[in-house]
């Protein structure tokens, strides 16, 4: 079982960056995958960005590639989205998620079994 910690979110103007943090409290060593993902009022939740864990491979979704990094610090167990060239769109609320099954998919819900409570994003034009 792995409880996730999510900080960072917050307002900012189009243009502007941020960086969210996802933490996991439990047992951690044999989490396979951790990706963030969105989801706007009326939408569907969508993956944003995946990281695999042990390789270091990461996915990402064609609207934020280019703009947003997803990066893990192993010292720390913590995960991070920098969110770069903020447009209105990507105004949402975020969530961490985790799996411990591998090959699975990375940018899919249905591939994570652990998620956390989300952080709102709000980019103002």
């Amino acid at each position: 079982q792995v409880q996730l910690v999510e900080s960072g979110g917050g307002s900012v103007q189009a243009g502007g960056s941020l960086t969210l943090s996802c933490a996991p409290i439990g047992y951690i060593d044999s989490l396979d995958r951790m990706a963030w993902f969105r989801q706007a009022p009326g939408k569907e939740r969508e993956g944003v960005a995946c990281i695999v864990r042990g390789k270091g491979s990461t996915v990402y979704a064609d609207s934020v590639k280019g703009r947003f990094t997803v990066s893990q610090d192993n010292a720390k167990n913590t995960v991070y989205l920098r969110m770069n060239s903020l447009k209105p769109e990507d105004t949402a609320m975020y969530y961490c998620a985790a799996d411990y099954r591998r090959s699975y998919g990375c940018l899919g819900p249905e591939s994570f079994g652990y998620w956390g409570q989300g952080t709102q994003v709000t980019v103002a034009s």
